[in-house]
């Protein structure tokens, strides 16, 4: 098939590359110039500018936020510009309001839109085996199978309002986000008497929570090995307060996402917002007085 891609950040890099592989003809877009030349030595076809991807038979883009999506994609016109008959397929964690006005804009131009956020760290972008969500017309999301299967090791439909696979993106990050502050919580009181993150987290990700986000998060929060950022903090951050905007649009309380929150806005003030977003536990080893990344307090014995 004939593939644009635009947004080559750590996620979006993989998710091309595995396109590539595929033997589409890809042509690719970035900001900046390094991911599109790595991209251009795997076989991709480097664009100059966005609208010379949102063309062909599909494009794929992943951008990082809302004001990036509507930059690139509403104000430079690329879907006024979009062939009819094109399907769009954004992989984008973004607003409920916004995935909203994109299916909107689609519609009126007659370009197909899937909205297909994903679950997954870069090196699961890379393998092929995201989690992908898909909503939007069925018969867009049956033309562009194909590509989610080569991308993803399971696509879950969840409707054919494409807004609706982004609050379950939304929904499900607030539970990981939710997680990772529990486990960071519980580790530093069991610090507090002198059992490890490692001691406590080794045996609760195998008794008692066996799922993939804990063990995975748990290990990097015991050994605090917050760099390279998988998902950065500051990006944590955003989809944080995606979920409380979504809430309060259908007037339901999140106070659990309000104390998120605060606590990584704590770490983006302290200096942590390119740190993956695990390293919101070392809010938590502050405010009990342990040494955290950057800290400078002993824990008490």
């Amino acid at each position: 098939m004939d593939i644009g891609f635009i947004g080559l950040g750590s996620m979006g890099h993989g998710i091309a590359a595995n396109l590539v592989r595929a033997g589409h003809n890809v042509r690719v877009w970035n900001r900046s110039r390094g991911p599109v030349d790595e991209l251009a030595r795997l076989g991709a076809h480097g664009v100059a500018a966005a609208r010379d991807a949102f063309t062909g038979d599909a494009v794929f883009s992943m951008l990082a936020a809302d004001d990036v999506v509507r930059s690139v994609i509403i104000d430079e016109g690329l879907i006024a510009r979009g062939p009819r008959g094109l399907v769009h397929v954004n992989l984008a964690t973004i607003s409920v309001a916004l995935a909203r006005e994109l299916a909107e804009l689609h519609r009126a131009r007659g370009i197909g839109y899937v909205a297909a956020p994903v679950f997954g760290r870069p090196d699961v972008a890379a393998a092929g085996k995201l989690h992908v969500l898909a909503a939007g017309d069925p018969a867009a999301i049956a033309r562009v199978q194909p590509l989610l299967d080569t991308i993803g090791q399971k696509t879950w439909p969840v409707g054919a309002e494409p807004h609706r696979a982004n609050v379950v993106k939304i929904a499900g990050n607030f539970m990981i986000a939710s997680a990772i502050e529990t486990m960071g919580e519980a580790a530093a009181m069991a610090e507090g008497y002198g059992v490890t993150a490692a001691e406590l987290l080794d045996v609760l990700t195998n008794a008692v929570f066996p799922a993939p986000v804990y063990k995975n998060y748990a290990g990097i929060i015991a050994a605090q090995r917050y760099e390279p950022a998988g998902f950065k903090l500051a990006l944590g951050l955003k989809d944080v307060r995606l979920a409380l905007a979504a809430a309060d649009a259908v007037n339901t309380p999140l106070p659990f996402a309000s104390v998120l929150r605060d606590n990584l806005l704590e770490a983006v003030a302290h200096g942590d917002s390119e740190l993956d977003w695990s390293a919101i536990a070392d809010v938590a080893r502050r405010h009990a007085g342990h040494e955290g990344r950057h800290g400078s307090n002993p824990a008490p014995a």
